[in-house]
């Protein structure tokens, strides 16, 4: 692990870091922040996380990576420094981001989501003694761990569930952005939907596509595109969608009989969405909390993590979430097709 030598250098570095985001343009007051612990007495760790849109307070994917580094920091003391992405930002802005942490002494430091992989790419050979992390890529480096999930599998009880609880035999996928990742979720789903029962009608919308990344930060958006499947008929919605699918729960919330399926994070626990939480039958819980932690925890203590680490199904990398208790009265169904999965009977697809 890097170590700054003198308090005099940290606080250089500190001050550096603030005023080259500041500069830079893909920062502002909001996103750009940090915590510290008194107690890590020098033995801590200085964790940099490099958000994708949305940051903390998500509800979802970001916040699932947050809750990683806040057990890390709770376990081994230490800080915290978060900067987070804008819409528009450019491969240099989060080039950019990606050096200050470096530069300001952060090891590790974690580019949560695919749109890092190019960026980590490039500042991962400018600071080799820097170990850094990227969730949801795959980054050929000596020095970084490429964090995955395998989102198809988990997408695959997602649809099973609906197709067990959809009373209209029409179900919805909203995806945030058109890119490869989603589409992991877009193929389970819909293959275990159709699994089900092959006579189920899918209604599937992505917010945004390619390079513009508004879909995983746009409750309109969200809303607005469930509202339409609900129109159609549609009685059971997936959101593939960052904090845009907040948007699409709330419309769900206020159809009568109609299910909604969060993502990341388990949505019925999250306080912001506490008043939606009895429209929300299940979420397809992405364990990125426990990758972030692995790998922190392992920079921590001298051996960081490298290559490609995988958290499948069958490590319970993903999951349906039981709260609520929606699912019990499908639980037997939903364990036989993990089992199928897990013993290779049902390959799921990448693509849809």
């Amino acid at each position: 692990m890097r170590r700054v030598a003198k308090l005099s250098a940290a606080c250089l570095a500190t001050a550096a870091l603030a005023l080259s985001a500041t500069a830079c343009g893909s920062t502002s007051s909001e996103n750009d922040k940090s915590s510290s612990s008194s107690s890590s007495g020098g033995k801590g760790v200085k964790i940099g996380l490099a958000f994708d849109v949305g940051g903390r307070g998500d509800r979802s994917f970001n916040d699932s990576a947050a809750r990683g580094a806040d057990k890390a920091k709770s376990e081994f003391g230490g800080e915290i420094k978060e900067l987070t992405a804008k819409t528009s930002d450019t491969e240099a802005d989060r080039e950019q981001r990606l050096s200050d942490l470096a530069e300001a002494g952060y090891n590790p430091i974690i580019g949560v989501g695919y749109a890092y992989s190019d960026s980590l790419a490039k500042v991962a050979v400018k600071y080799p003694k820097t170990s850094f992390g990227i969730v949801d890529s795959v980054v050929d480096a000596k020095n970084v761990d490429s964090i995955t999930f395998t989102e198809e599998q988990g997408s695959y009880l997602a649809g099973v569930a609906a197709a067990l609880k959809t009373k209209k035999d029409h179900v919805g996928f909203i995806g945030g952005v058109d890119v490869p990742l989603i589409k992991k979720f877009e193929a389970g789903y819909v293959q275990g939907v159709h699994d089900t029962n092959p006579k189920i009608k899918i209604e599937t919308q992505y917010l945004s596509h390619g390079s513009d990344t508004s879909g995983f930060a746009s409750p309109d958006k969200g809303k607005e595109a469930a509202q339409g499947m609900l129109d159609k008929g549609a009685d059971v919605i997936y959101s593939a969608a960052g904090s845009s699918g907040n948007g699409a729960i709330e419309a769900v919330s206020g159809a009568k009989g109609a299910w909604a399926i969060g993502v990341d994070s388990d949505q019925y626990n999250i306080p912001g969405l506490a008043k939606y939480k009895n429209s929300i039958l299940t979420s397809m819980v992405k364990n990125v909390d426990v990758g972030v932690y692995d790998f922190i925890k392992a920079t921590h203590d001298g051996k960081p993590l490298t290559g490609v680490n995988s958290y499948s199904l069958a490590k319970n990398g993903v999951s349906l979430a039981t709260s609520g208790g929606f699912i019990d009265d499908i639980q037997a169904k939903l364990d036989a097709a993990k089992k199928k999965i897990v013993d290779g009977g049902i390959k799921v697809k990448t693509t849809p």
